[in-house]
């Protein structure tokens, strides 16, 4: 029997109720299947850790971590702790030192799922958006000059390399090719005369290599208004890291809400473990009350799922979350429910069934 090992981190906040039902899932799979299980081991980093110990994680953290096969986490942040510290100390840090350039972020209206848009069909909001995951604006370079004097000065460099750039374009022409899709590169060439003019360059640059995919170029302001307006014309996406990370939060919005926001950091050479995470944030107000909803988490276990190699799981797991969904029984505060978190969990799980 295979026995994948993967490392939890539950983080923050409601991090660790939501990451408990993930896990619950993924045992849940591991008995009905037979052929592979699953090994936790919890690592207790975050904001509580720092606060005690002065960081984020352990100084050998990175070592530990690189001998499993996948990182699952919950959630960074809390009331004060600064979050360019939380974030960048864990986050960033894992992201960064296991080249995980590809941030996975689906954008799909699932089965059951509330839209705010007005005439706008079930299937018309499913998109994949592949979003640079290492470098372009939050690479961390810049300067700080003048520290609390009148000529105080600031820079923050987006950095664009070559590699870089061409390897999340690839990826996600891949991705298109494969699934016979569309594919819209999003950048904002018309303002930043350096950055995103080289990066409308490598695309198209590489479009001559996938002669079969339909290709488009949006600046980032149209996009915003065209996810809203008609996120039809979306399959396959590729941005940076900064246009990425705000037009997820607005897919996210348009298919269901934050609660069903989940996120995968895959390195593709496998050279390092990929990081999988709900990305609703650690939500403090609401911690501790058994209220806040999983399914971002499981749905983040199902992309896990999907890299492993267990695809017909990882639909098996969102099949359960529309049942949940749909059936409208057990379902938290936020989708209009009165379950608690661990309900909920137990329902997806007794769905797989």
């Amino acid at each position: 029997m295979k026995k994948y090992k993967i490392a939890v981190i539950a983080g923050d906040g409601i991090g660790p109720e939501v990451i408990a039902e993930g896990t619950k899932v993924l045992k849940k799979i591991g008995e009905l299947d037979g052929s592979f299980t699953f090994e936790f081991d919890h690592f207790p980093w975050g904001c509580a850790y720092y606060l005690k110990n002065g960081r984020m994680m352990d100084d050998d953290g990175m070592e530990k971590l690189r001998k499993y096969d996948a990182i699952y986490l919950g959630a960074v942040g809390t009331p004060g702790v600064p979050d360019h510290v939380s974030v960048r100390d864990l986050l960033l840090k894992i992201r960064r030192g296991f080249d995980q350039y590809v941030n996975l972020r689906p954008v799909r209206l699932l089965e059951g799922a509330s839209c705010p848009l007005k005439n706008v069909k079930r299937e018309d909001i499913n998109m994949i958006v592949v979003r640079e995951n290492s470098e372009g604006e939050y690479a961390g370079a810049g300067e700080w000059f003048f520290e609390g004097k009148p000529e105080e000065l600031v820079l923050q460099t987006g950095v664009f390399s070559r590699k870089g750039t061409e390897r999340i374009i690839r990826y996600a022409f891949e991705i298109a090719r494969k699934e016979k899709k569309t594919l819209t590169s999003i950048s904002k060439g018309n303002a930043l005369n350096y950055s995103m003019v080289f990066w409308d360059q490598i695309f198209k640059e590489l479009s001559k290599d996938y002669p079969d995919v339909k290709t488009s170029s949006v600046l980032v302001d149209a996009a915003a208004m065209f996810f809203v307006r008609q996120p039809h014309k979306f399959q396959v996406v590729v941005t940076s890291n900064l246009f990425g990370d705000i037009l997820t939060d607005l897919g996210a919005a348009i298919a269901g809400g934050m609660g069903l926001a989940a996120g995968a950091n895959i390195n593709p050479e496998r050279t390092f473990p990929s990081m999988f995470e709900p990305v609703h944030g650690s939500a403090p107000d609401i911690a501790g009350k058994g209220i806040a909803s999983p399914l971002a988490a499981i749905w983040s276990a199902s992309q896990m799922l999907d890299f492993l190699g267990h695809e017909a799981w990882g639909k098996k797991v969102l099949d359960a979350v529309q049942k949940t969904l749909v059936e409208a029984k057990t379902l938290t505060p936020d989708a209009g429910g009165k379950a608690e978190t661990s309900e909920v969990g137990d329902a997806v799980a007794n769905a797989l069934k």
